[in-house]
């Protein structure tokens, strides 16, 4: 008996000491290509940050991100969450119909309230009565799936009403009801650019202009798993990336004012990157300039009005829809808020005779800008 419990007691000690080593050895990942962004990193040990406590919290957060195998458990965990206990979801993604979607709920009406107020406040500040500016929103997923799967929802007819109210001063572009759920990637938020044509069409029709329809479409070879797959670690086929060119979209030129470079309106390198659906446009950037120098002067033009220039208010999904704009337009720039703070616009942007388009996804106006 005493040498049955002299056994475990070795075994568990070597176990432990196993398992000990194999953290500290093991090489630590910085990066996790699965949810998209970089793991904490290992705390510096100082009096101050042990006596603020700043050090376990942070310690702790580096364990948890950088333990062995952790992206094998990640599955077993979902895998388990979703199969044996049959959760309605796994931090908020739920799995239907072999579509990944979050559950965007509740309505933060103070935050829709805070988004149409900055909006505001940028109309206030560089505005003038000839520009026309229009709001369009865009829904998420979710919106096609929960009543269906029964999942927790918004009301996102409600959704709209709300900022429509909250923003008299655009007019409001409905495109909800053009959108049905295979508009979107499978296992990313994101509408696909293929898909959206009729999008693009409604928003210039009600901004004036017209568009080249005449697109190529192209297939990115590799295959696409989108945010919701990693954050989730949820099992879900790939989904097939197109893009669309035309000749606007061959001819035209891009300028990043955030890196001070010119840039593709289609990046390759981001497509074979960590997220490929920041093919479009590079993906996240603050300020972009897009410049039509083949745009018609007569297709637009009333009166001798000048050729239409386009300032897009825009979240992600506004990337792959931007492309679609460039044969209706000179010129059109595209400002992300995130990044950028509305006060130093001005540097920037010539707001002179531009129409104004406030693009945003409820998933983005559901939260903070």
């Amino acid at each position: 008996m005493k040498k049955q419990r002299f056994m475990i007691c070795i075994l568990a000690v070597l176990f432990l000491s196993a398992a000990f080593l194999t953290c500290v050895l093991i090489a630590k990942p910085e990066y996790s290509y699965s949810e998209r962004r970089y793991l904490a990193v290992k705390p510096k040990l100082t009096a101050d940050t042990v006596r603020s406590g700043r050090y376990m919290e942070d310690f702790e957060a580096y364990a948890l991100d950088t333990f062995p195998f952790r992206e094998r458990l990640r599955k077993i965990k979902a895998w388990t969450a979703a199969n044996v206990f049959h959760l309605q979801d796994h931090h908020r993604i739920y799995r239907y119909h072999g579509y990944l979607a979050v559950m965007e709920y509740p309505m933060q009406k103070e935050l829709l309230k805070q988004a149409a107020e900055q909006f505001a406040s940028i109309c206030r500040n560089y505005l003038t009565e000839e520009n026309h500016v229009y709001l369009s929103v865009i829904p998420d997923k979710n919106c096609f799936l929960a009543k269906e799967s029964r999942r927790l929802s918004m009301d996102y007819e409600e959704f709209e009403n709300r900022m429509r109210q909250e923003t008299q001063f655009a007019e409001y572009i409905k495109i909800s009801d053009l959108l049905e759920i295979g508009d979107y990637y499978k296992t990313d938020p994101h509408w696909r650019q293929e898909k959206i044509t009729d999008i693009a069409k409604r928003l210039a029709e009600h901004m004036g202009t017209v568009l080249d329809e005449d697109y190529t479409t192209h297939l990115l070879t590799r295959q696409f798993y989108g945010a919701y797959y990693g954050q989730s670690a949820l099992r879900a086929s790939p989904d097939c990336l197109y893009y669309l060119t035309g000749n606007a979209i061959d001819q035209c030129k891009v300028y990043d004012w955030q890196n001070e470079k010119e840039i593709s309106v289609y990046d390759m390198q981001k497509a074979a990157g960590k997220d490929p659906y920041e093919i479009y446009l590079s993906g996240p950037l603050s300020l972009l300039t897009i410049k039509n120098p083949k745009v018609s002067c007569i297709k637009n033009q009333k009166k001798n009005e000048k050729p239409k220039k386009l300032v897009i208010f825009r979240d992600s999904f506004g990337s792959s829809l931007a492309p679609l704009f460039i044969s209706g337009y000179s010129q059109i720039t595209l400002v992300d808020i995130r990044y950028i703070q509305p006060e130093i616009l001005g540097r920037f942007v010539d707001f002179k005779n531009c129409d104004i388009l406030f693009l945003y996804s409820t998933l983005v106006l559901n939260n903070e800008i």
